[in-house]
């Protein structure tokens, strides 16, 4: 029978101070923040634990409790080419918080001389101002609000010393993810009227960080953890699978450097005065190249993102459009731009996850605004002619919501009136007609694609080889 993962069994004693203070016990902080502080602390002399606050009243505190904060990460994947896996215990974690049902607790955690960072994962829609929390006196509903109480009972306390101001590092995926936290921090200050000298505490002491995170996080291993259970030798519950490639960009100041020594230990954390490049070549490159890639690898008959890289056609495809068209259009240097495109197409190579395209297919037409338009535009301008891979794909974009191909339905999922749309836009009687009705559509676009010299006669015949192709 295998042992109970905890402290006792493990060997391993709690033996670093309290820095990190977060919010989110989920699996995204678990393989990728808490990852890279245990990697610090031996590798480069971090000396710090994470002590996580639980931000909802259902969560997974008691269970990582129960582990006295221990777990494995469980990387799989491909890196440089080859096969890679490796297991790690990690020990960083001292405990969780539930607010809801320890309020003195949470408090309490504001208190710790040691502490020097806030870091966040509450989902893109966590950043919000709620104006239902309306006094200091309960827990507020919003993670902001938890926060603003939080810093506020640390303002009183070290009675406004400036040196006990924290670094807030928030996760959560929006753009000025930082800036962005703090405004709503200023608006509950506001809110409950809190003192002048409290609001300049914070906005002339307190670090906002803007942040860019970057790993594909599986989570808990449901389909093979009796095996990984049996490989590691304890009863863990709280495995957590993530690929090998991390990224995480942070806008702050230069010291952040010294206090937090990513690099030292040898991580992909890259410390910079503008993270809007890196969220560009992102945005362009990864979610780019996954929307550009979609529905032509779909209309193909393919049903992954593995298979459809590693089909000839596709494989040449999305190559070719990322390192053609898409790279020329962004402003890092070319080696960077050229080595994270390589990573890209191994991350999408991983033979341990099944990355369908029909669900990175959700709302497809504001992604392709959103992560492939713009590659267009700059190539174009840049050019002076038509990125013809990228181009294609808006042809097979079209063709996708058709909604059936082969004589097969494609199981859409976008908003009514994008469906609506496309149902009346495919019972045109002509092929140009249908890219006509697309094109121009500026709710779509934002603006009118037929303006475009050459645009719409290029993608009218894609259109038609499309079409022409099926079975």
């Amino acid at each position: 029978m295998l042992k109970k993962l905890n402290r006792l069994n493990a060997g391993v004693e709690q033996q670093h101070p309290v820095k990190v203070l977060q919010f989110g016990e989920g699996n995204f902080l678990r393989a990728f923040v808490d990852w890279m502080v245990d990697l610090m602390n031996e590798r480069a002399g971090f000396n710090g634990s994470v002590q996580i606050i639980q931000p909802l009243a259902g969560g997974m505190g008691n269970l990582i409790n129960e582990q006295k904060g221990l777990y494995h990460v469980v990387l799989n994947g491909i890196k440089n080419g080859k096969s890679f896996f490796e297991t790690r215990l990690i020990t960083c974690v001292t405990d969780v918080i539930n607010p809801f049902e320890d309020f003195n607790g949470f408090l309490k955690a504001a208190e710790n001389p040691d502490l020097e960072f806030v870091i966040s994962n509450t989902t893109e829609a966590g950043i919000a101002f709620d104006e239902s929390d309306g006094s200091l006196q309960t827990l507020p509903k919003s993670f902001p609000g938890k926060l603003t109480l939080l810093l506020h009972h640390r303002f009183r306390f070290f009675q406004g010393n400036p040196e006990k101001a924290l670094t807030i590092i928030p996760c959560e995926l929006i753009d000025k993810n930082g800036l962005e936290l703090k405004k709503v921090i200023l608006q509950y200050i506001q809110l409950w009227r809190l003192p002048h000298e409290f609001r300049q505490w914070i906005e002339t002491h307190t670090t906002f960080c803007n942040t860019l995170v970057d790993r594909i996080v599986p989570g808990f291993p449901k389909e093979t953890i009796d095996e990984i259970q049996q490989q590691l030798g304890y009863a863990d519950n709280l495995v957590v699978t993530a690929e090998p490639f991390h990224l995480w960009v942070i806008e702050g100041p230069e010291a952040l450097k010294q206090k937090l020594p990513a690099e030292k230990a040898g991580l992909d954390v890259k410390f910079v005065t503008d993270q809007s490049p890196y969220r560009t070549r992102k945005v362009r490159i990864l979610n780019g190249a996954h929307t550009a890639m979609v529905p032509v690898a779909y209309l193909h008959g393919l049903r992954t993102v593995r298979e459809a890289v590693d089909d000839h056609y596709i494989g040449k495809f999305i190559r070719e459009a990322i390192f053609e068209e898409i790279i020329p259009t962004l402003d890092l240097p070319d080696s960077e731009l050229k080595q994270f495109a390589h990573d890209v197409i191994e991350r999408f190579q991983n033979p341990f996850i099944k990355h369908e395209l029909i669900t990175i297919a959700l709302n497809s037409i504001s992604k392709y605004k959103v992560r492939v338009l713009p590659s267009v535009l700059e190539y174009m301008k840049r050019k002076k002619s038509l990125p013809k891979k990228l181009i294609h794909s808006l042809a097979a974009l079209i063709c996708f919501y058709k909604g059936n191909w082969n004589n097969t339905p494609i199981p859409l999922n976008d908003s009514p009136d994008v469906l609506n749309f496309a149902t009346t836009a495919w019972n045109s009687p002509t092929t140009e007609a249908v890219a006509v009705s697309f094109l121009s559509n500026v709710s779509f676009w934002d603006q009118d694609l037929t303006k475009i010299d050459g645009l719409t006669t290029l993608v009218v015949a894609e259109m038609e080889q499309l079409l022409g192709n099926q079975k």
